[in-house]
C-alpha cells in the first residue's frame, strides 16, 4: 500500500521477483502464451486476460503449462461469474425451451468508429518497441497497431471474433454442453469501413455446426442494432421459446400455439431479470480465493478459456480460408485442409520461440 509500482521493460525480470505470487497478463494477445507459460514456470499463479492466445497451437501449450507446473490460472471470461448467466444456463438445461435448434451469439459495437490511416512514425518516448513486438513480425511503429487498436491487426490479435467472441461463445458452449463443432463456415469483410486502417472484418457471420444444433456468431462495428434489440448477447432458440441473456440480464420469449382457437404459450414467459452481482469483482475474488486454498473451483480455468478461444480462432480460420472447414476433434486439426491446418500454428519472430512444455 502507498507504494509506487516497480516498472520493468522485460517481464522476465519481474518474474524473478520471489515476492510476487500472482500476475495479471493484460498484454496484447500475441504475448499471452509466453507471458503465462513463463509465469507458471517460475511458480506464479496467473489471471490470464482473454482471449487466452492468438493461435490454437498456443492455447494447447498454455493448458499443458498450467498442468505441468500445477499453477492456478483464471481466464478473464468473467461472464462465467455473473448471476444472470448462471440462472440462464440452468434454465436452458432444464429442457423448458424444448429442443434447441439454434444458438445465436453476437456483438454489435456502435461506439467503434473507423480507424484512420496514419503514417508510420517513431515509437513514443519510453516505449521499448522491440520488446512490444516480441514474437510478432518485424514492422515499423504505427500508432494504429499500438494501444487498444492492436485488436484489429492479425499480427497481434483476432478482431471482434476472438475479442468478444470468447465471452459469448463460452456461455453458449457451456450451456449446450459441447466443446468442438463438426464444421465451421464464415463470411464477412470490411463492409462498414472499407478504407480504414483495420485488417480484421468489421462485419462477420460464422456458423458452427454441432450434432443437433447450429451456433451462429455475428459481429458488427459502428452500429448497435443487434438481435432482440440488444447490442450483445446470446439467444437459445428452442421449439417452445427463446432465452436471451446478456450483461444486463435475461428473459424468456415464449412461442405460442393454437389450441381450441386460442393462442396459448408453449412455455412460461420470463420477464427480464437483471444481473444481481458485479461479475468482474466476483471473478477476481474467485481467483484470489483459489490461491488462498479457500476453493478448488475456478469459475473459468485455463481449459475452459482454451475451449472458447479455440472455437473463436476456428471462426477466423474459416473466414481466412473462405471455405467450409471440418474439424477432427480426436486429431485436433482440420480434415484434409492444409491451408486451415497451417493457420492453427503460432509463427514466432525476432528470435522468440513458442514455449516447449
Amino acid at each position: 500500500r502507498n507504494k509506487a509500482p516497480k516498472l520493468y521493460t522485460d517481464y522476465r525480470k519481474m518474474l524473478e521477483n520471489k515476492d510476487i505470487d500472482a500476475i495479471i497478463v493484460g498484454t496484447p494477445d500475441h504475448w499471452h502464451c509466453l507471458n503465462m507459460v513463463d509465469a507458471c514456470e517460475t511458480g506464479k499463479h496467473v489471471y490470464q486476460e482473454k482471449p487466452i492466445a492468438n493461435s490454437i497451437e498456443e492455447c494447447n501449450v498454455m493448458v499443458k503449462a498450467a498442468k505441468k507446473y500445477n499453477r492456478i490460472v483464471q481466464v478473464g471470461q468473467w461472464q462465467r461469474s455473473g448471476s444472470q448467466y448462471d440462472e440462464a444456463i440452468k434454465y436452458v438445461q432444464s429442457g423448458k425451451l424444448g429442443n434447441i435448434r439454434l444458438v445465436k451469439c453476437w456483438s454489435y459495437q456502435g461506439w467503434m468508429k473507423p480507424v484512420p490511416v496514419v503514417p508510420d512514425s517513431a515509437p513514443p518516448e519510453g516505449v521499448d518497441y522491440k520488446m512490444w513486438l516480441g514474437p510478432a513480425p518485424q514492422r515499423p511503429f504505427n500508432k494504429n497497431r499500438f494501444h487498444f487498436n492492436f485488436r484489429w491487426f492479425w499480427d497481434y490479435a483476432g478482431g471482434l471474433m476472438t475479442d468478444w467472441g470468447v465471452h459469448e461463445i463460452d456461455i453458449a458452449l457451456y450451456a449446450m454442453n459441447v466443446k468442438a463443432p463438426k464444421s465451421i463456415i464464415a463470411s464477412g469483410g470490411k463492409f462498414a469501413y472499407p478504407n480504414d486502417a483495420s485488417e480484421t472484418p468489421d462485419t462477420l457471420q460464422t456458423v458452427y455446426e454441432f450434432e443437433n444444433f447450429n451456433l451462429l456468431w455475428e459481429h458488427a462495428t459502428g452500429i448497435d442494432g443487434g438481435n432482440y434489440g440488444k447490442t450483445e448477447g446470446i439467444a437459445f432458440i428452442g421449439n417452445n421459446g427463446t432465452l436471451v441473456v446478456n450483461r444486463q440480464g435475461w428473459e424468456v420469449i415464449p412461442e405460442t400455439q393454437d389450441k381450441d382457437g386460442q393462442k396459448v404459450l408453449k412455455t412460461e414467459k420470463v420477464d427480464f431479470i437483471p444481473g444481481k452481482n458485479n461479475a468482474l469483482e466476483v471473478h477476481a475474488q474467485n481467483f484470489v480465493n483459489a490461491i488462498k486454498g479457500e476453493t478448488t473451483n475456478l469459475n473459468c480455468g485455463i481449459e475452459t478459456g482454451s475451449i472458447a478461444a479455440i472455437n473463436a480462432h476456428m471462426g477466423n480460420i474459416a473466414y481466412k480460408t473462405g471455405e467450409k472447414v471440418y474439424w477432427d476433434a480426436t486429431k485436433e486439426q482440420f480434415t484434409n485442409n492444409d491451408k486451415a491446418n497451417e493457420l492453427i500454428k503460432a509463427n514466432y519472430h525476432n528470435g522468440w520461440e513458442l514455449p516447449k512444455v
